[in-house]
């Protein structure tokens, strides 16, 4: 990795699918950003709920304070303050297991006041979640994505998209197009971070997370020259856990090292 690679920003979804929050520091804890994707709606069914099927949560901003309590705000402007669900009860029963693709997670329902703000908004029923320790992440705590990397993606896309269409935490800058995917780890100040494997890309890259339309998709192009077989689905960015460090701040500007494991 050059000497000169440092992140450019950094980023987290409080509301699983909802606007991301773009922040000058973040807080990385043992299970990823602090406070990031501890939210998420789920339907009558209790399936997850995610711009895959809901484009319009690009709309909604989820936005915690600093003992978590969430501050919701839908596309019309109206907002409602969230709090906290006390800590997951001892009775089993009392608890909702919810599932994020294979994942089973023990959560806490949010109340009923939440519940119908946020199925206004969407136009749609949907109940609204909390989980005290886990994360409701599609797989992997952390997203690290490159300037570079998206900038030779635009250079074979009709129109340029931003990075916010692929949803990463950290975003680095500084060095060559797909450097990302020779590292092992990476390491910030005092945090280490295992790379665990490519991204596979999918339908929400392809919502503008202005405006909620469908626009400029990248899947075709990025199924020219970066489709992996043995993930059966084209990638952009690394998936990523903490290995070390745990409790560090990042802040944008700090100098990032990689070991480097294959040449690109």
């Amino acid at each position: 990795m050059t000497s000169t690679v440092r992140i450019h920003s950094l980023h987290f979804y409080p509301l699983k699918s909802t606007r991301a929050i773009d922040c000058p520091q973040l807080e990385i804890d043992a299970d990823g950003a602090r406070h990031d994707r501890q939210w998420m709606l789920i339907d009558e069914h209790g399936r997850f709920v995610t711009q895959r099927s809901h484009p319009r949560l690009a709309l909604i901003s989820a936005r915690p304070d600093a003992a978590g309590n969430l501050l919701l705000r839908a596309p019309d402007g109206s907002e409602l303050w969230v709090s906290t669900p006390d800590v997951l009860p001892v009775s089993l029963e009392e608890q909702l297991a919810v599932k994020v693709w294979g994942r089973e997670l023990s959560a806490r329902d949010a109340g009923p006041a939440g519940a119908a703000f946020l199925s206004r908004a969407l136009g749609t029923r949907v109940r609204l979640v909390y989980a005290e320790k886990a994360r409701f992440v599609d797989g992997y705590p952390l997203l690290v994505c490159s300037l570079a990397s998206l900038a030779a993606l635009n250079e074979r896309l009709p129109q340029p998209i931003p990075m916010n269409r692929f949803r990463p935490n950290i975003v680095l800058e500084g060095d060559v197009p797909w450097a990302e995917d020779r590292y092992r780890t990476l390491r910030i100040g005092a945090l280490t971070l295992k790379l665990v494997k490519a991204c596979t890309r999918c339908t929400i890259t392809g919502v503008d997370q202005a405006d909620a339309s469908a626009h400029s998709s990248p899947l075709a192009a990025l199924k020219e020259f970066r489709y992996d077989p043995a993930l059966r689905g084209v990638t952009f960015g690394q998936n990523a856990r903490v290995s070390g460090g745990a409790g560090a701040l990042l802040r944008i500007g700090d100098a990032v090292e990689g070991d480097e494991i294959r040449p690109l």
